[in-house]
């Protein structure tokens, strides 16, 4: 990368025709000339390796653009050894937790100045689990594109008041096409504007290099051989799989006369798309196929079948041991120095038989064991030295940063986690009427909540109330609305606190599904549970106390707002009233989210109609003119999608 992108010595010495560089679609000419911060091209590199069934191994590609999957080791060993913990002491299979430490240690490494932020394109992306998990055990920041903004040439990180941060690396999880509008895809929405000027200019490691692309084209894969013997005057030690290139005339013979028994891969395509098994097609698609690869020689390479092995797995469906071909993605992390991770992804087939194995085509994946060597001092040494980091891991934490759009999230994770705990132990007590032959004794309840009232019986009204996803003032609406909030929050809340929301959204999805009736409505003690957890794990956490305040002062509006719905005594106010003018008293001094703004004036106009006027004074006089602390005085920017259902109009 260092030489394609300066002096091209591999392209003037012949190793490489110049046409498979310049059009490769991974090859960007905007950074030619950059050596990135540290001299680091790729920070992390995924290699996919399979084990043919004589047990010699092959490398079937090279991922340096931004390879996933290192998260789901590190989670689901975590599981299993909380389920089974003895093998990993009697079978003696290496620690696969240094991971987080060595990424770290490498966006430290090339850090100019300033934070470690992870770049992720959004909530929606298929990886975002792996984005914020990763956040939370590097102890980066979790950045959203809006979150980031370039001045002077340097990449700011902008909190919920509009303060800068300076950011020194983004480890980026989108692609280089859409990391910057201003230099790549102009249609971009999701790219920051102006941040390769930045890592042009020196100012910011980008991890990894833009530009990797052009190494992760399969076309490139075919010289990676000639490629080691001429940078390192070696011999290959992994085998590369016997590649046939169509733009070489003998080459093209070959693949067309032997079609139906090679594997054909567009070169630009990932995840397992644009694979095709020439066995696999019909004598019209055969013919079609060849076709595409005359007239478009430089898009396809062929390879030869490797009959690789087969492992067993439990078939979900079935829950029969089954085997599936698989193969192993190794990471290769490079800091000041190169460390091959003591784990990696064993992924599998969907199907028995299949050969591609990617997540995206259906696949499955595996932990992986790496078995230590037998007891040696060295190997005691490490264990010492796994315990000291783990311990030093054990206090990394995310920067007390929060944006416009977190803000945002702990206040009505506040809202909504309220809104389950009170409503579910509010309606216990209508519950116990009802259960008492009152019949109609749910009504008040749901006329407090603006419910309907005309439902033909009571379990079609527990249903509605409390299991209805498409019922917006449901229990499970509001569950899933914490979830949704809480999730985006995970380097800061961290998993262990993150696990009390999932338990409540697996309790309620599997009564929904359960076709729950008041007779199993006990079940949804459990959730109040998982909240009074998820509130405790919170204050009792090292999480930053304005963080901390902000959750709260959500969390003690709406349970105002619920007890005035449900004509509480007002001496029953005394103590959220407190606990609200505590955390309000922690964001003294400072400007008030929009959305905690636009909470309290809300709260405020609605509390006299309700005939509660000490209250709304009460509160008035721990909030002084909250709209002149605003963030953000554009209340009318307000995030449409988490505003209260419970009083709209359409």
């Amino acid at each position: 990368m260092r030489d394609l992108y300066s002096d091209k010595a591999i392209v003037k010495d012949g190793v490489i025709p110049e046409e498979y560089v310049y059009t490769s679609k991974g090859y960007f000419p905007q950074v030619n000339g950059v050596l990135p911060p540290g001299g680091v091209f790729a920070h992390s590199a995924g290699e996919d390796l399979v084990q043919g069934e004589d047990g010699q191994w092959w490398v079937l590609e090279d991922n340096l653009r931004i390879p996933s999957g290192a998260s789901y080791p590190l989670f689901v060993r975590d599981i299993e050894r909380r389920i089974s913990p003895t093998p990993f002491r009697d079978v003696r299979i290496r620690d696969n937790r240094a991971y987080p430490r060595l990424l770290r240690k490498s966006m430290d490494f090339v850090s100019t100045e300033g934070i470690a932020v992870v770049l992720t394109p959004g909530r929606q992306n298929a990886a975002f689990f792996e984005h914020s998990y990763l956040a939370e055990k590097t102890g980066a920041a979790l950045a959203f594109p809006e979150d980031l903004e370039v001045v002077d040439n340097r990449v700011f990180f902008v909190d919920y008041a509009g303060k800068r941060h300076r950011v020194g690396v983004i480890y980026r999880r989108l692609a280089d096409e859409f990391l910057d509008p201003f230099a790549f895809n102009p249609d971009s929405v999701i790219g920051i504007p102006g941040v390769l000027a930045a890592y042009r200019s020196g100012n910011v490691a980008i991890m990894n290099a833009p530009g990797n692309g052009v190494a992760d084209d399969k076309a490139m894969y075919c010289f990676v051989p000639e490629m080691i013997r001429y940078y390192l005057h070696e011999e290959p030690i992994l085998h590369n799989a016997p590649t046939y290139m169509p733009m070489f005339e003998k080459d093209r013979k070959v693949i067309l006369d032997r079609l139906g028994e090679l594997v054909i891969k567009d070169v630009a395509e990932a995840g397992g798309y644009g694979v095709v098994f020439g066995s696999s097609l019909g004598v019209r698609e055969r013919e079609e196929m060849a076709q595409r690869i005359v007239d478009e020689p430089r898009r396809f390479i062929a390879q030869e079948v490797i009959p690789f092995k087969d492992i067993d797995i439990v078939d979900p469906a079935t829950g029969q041991r089954t085997p599936r071909k698989a193969d192993l993605r190794a990471f290769v992390l490079t800091g000041q120095k190169t460390h091959v991770w003591y784990s990696g992804l064993t992924r599998y087939s969907a199907r028995q038989g299949q050969m591609i194995v990617n997540s995206s085509q259906g696949g499955g994946f595996k932990d992986t064991w790496v078995l230590a060597p037998p007891q040696s001092e060295e190997y005691s040494k490490q264990r010492e030295r796994d315990a000291v980091n783990l311990l030093d891991e054990s206090s990394l934490s995310t920067p007390a940063l929060v944006t416009a759009t977190k803000a945002d999230n702990l206040y009505w994770l506040g809202r909504y986690s309220e809104r389950v705990f009170t409503t579910i132990s509010q309606f216990s007590l209508f519950y116990d009427l009802v259960m008492d032959t009152q019949v109609e004794a749910f009504k008040p309840f749901a006329r407090a909540l603006d419910l309907p009232e005309d439902f033909q019986d009571f379990d079609t009204f527990i249903h509605s109330f409390l299991y209805d996803d498409g019922n917006p003032d449901s229990v499970r609406s509001a569950v899933h609305s914490a979830f949704n909030n809480a999730v985006v929050l995970r380097p800061e809340l961290g998993s262990g606190l993150l696990q009390y929301v999932e338990l409540a959204v697996s309790t309620i999805d599997d009564a929904a599904h359960g076709n729950g009736t008041s007779e199993n409505i006990y079940r949804q003690r459990d959730i109040t549970d998982h909240m009074l957890s998820l509130w405790g794990g919170v204050e009792d956490s090292a999480l930053d106390p304005v963080l901390k305040a902000m959750l709260f002062i959500g969390k003690y509006l709406e349970r105002v707002d619920l007890y005035s719905r449900f004509t509480v005594p007002a001496s029953r106010m005394t103590a959220p009233l407190k606990k609200l003018a505590i955390y309000l008293g922690m964001l003294d001094g400072m400007p008030l989210p929009q959305g905690i703004v636009a909470g309290i004036q809300w709260l405020l106009g609605q509390l006299p109609l309700r005939g509660y006027g000490e209250v709304t004074e009460e509160i008035s006089k721990f909030v002084i003119d909250p709209q002149s602390r605003v963030a953000d005085p554009d209340v009318s920017t307000y995030n449409a999608l988490n505003a209260m259902n419970m009083d709209a109009e359409h």
